[in-house]
């Protein structure tokens, strides 16, 4: 397969249907990716935490373990990029991920295409980011260092998704100006934001309540998008 804008990653698939794991392992196979596949959720948590991947696939209906689980106890370690596969149409099943820790979602069934954009998109953003900026940035109490890719409020760190410390990096180095919705899916999805987009304003609404107490608010722009604001005191 030929893919201009794959990076080489580590991935891991936990899907109970083997055969989909079977064709994305051979859809990758002339790329940098390494694939590697489990059937059960609590087999993919223990390799999760054990073993070092720059991405999991995790699909939602797994024997033992469900995926909404096996990401609640993956989260409170880690904060590898996950994307979650979900049935088609079970919007409460995205938005219920997201609101866990999910940096993105794809509904069944999907396209190899597909598949490997949102991989590409997720993977370049964050080694992007962990190369790119060394600074700390503050804000009010809030806290960003780019190297380590964490968040504190004071001296308190915040836990914080791989996704949710891009978004909160790209308002803070804006700040006090308008960042549009665009430019942020631009950033973490590489596409414009669509009019029915839930994950945006999932991280959102999570982010807004982590840093409470931070001294700055996340304001919506209506029609536009969001500014990181410091409280008026």
């Amino acid at each position: 397969m030929e893919n201009e804008d794959s990076r080489a990653g580590n991935i891991l698939i936990v899907d109970d249907d083997v055969r989909l794991c079977q064709l994305i392992g051979e859809f990758f196979s002339e790329s940098d990716y390494t694939i590697q596949a489990v059937h059960n959720g609590a087999t993919g948590l223990a390799r999760a935490l054990d073993e070092r991947f720059d991405l999991i696939l995790l699909d939602i209906m797994l024997p033992g373990l469900d995926g909404f689980e096996v990401l609640t106890q993956l989260r409170r370690r880690s904060s590898v990029p996950v994307i979650m596969l979900t049935a088609r149409g079970a919007r409460e099943d995205c938005v219920q991920g997201l609101n866990i820790g999910a940096d993105d979602y794809l509904a069944k069934p999907f396209g190899p295409e597909e598949l490997a954009a949102r991989i590409a998109a997720v993977l370049r953003r964050t080694q992007n980011s962990q190369t790119a900026r060394s600074e700390t940035i503050s804000v009010g109490r809030l806290r960003l260092s780019a190297a380590s890719r964490c968040a504190w409020i004071g001296e308190e760190p915040i836990e914080i998704t791989s996704t949710e410390f891009d978004i909160l990096d790209l308002l803070a180095r804006a700040r006090g100006k308008v960042v549009t919705r665009d430019q942020v899916c631009g950033i973490l999805y590489q596409r414009k934001a669509t009019p029915f987009e839930r994950s945006l304003e999932v991280h959102i609404s999570r982010l807004r309540r982590k840093i409470e107490g931070a001294g700055v608010t996340i304001r919506s722009i209506r029609g536009v998008g969001y500014v990181l604001a410091e409280d008026e005191s």
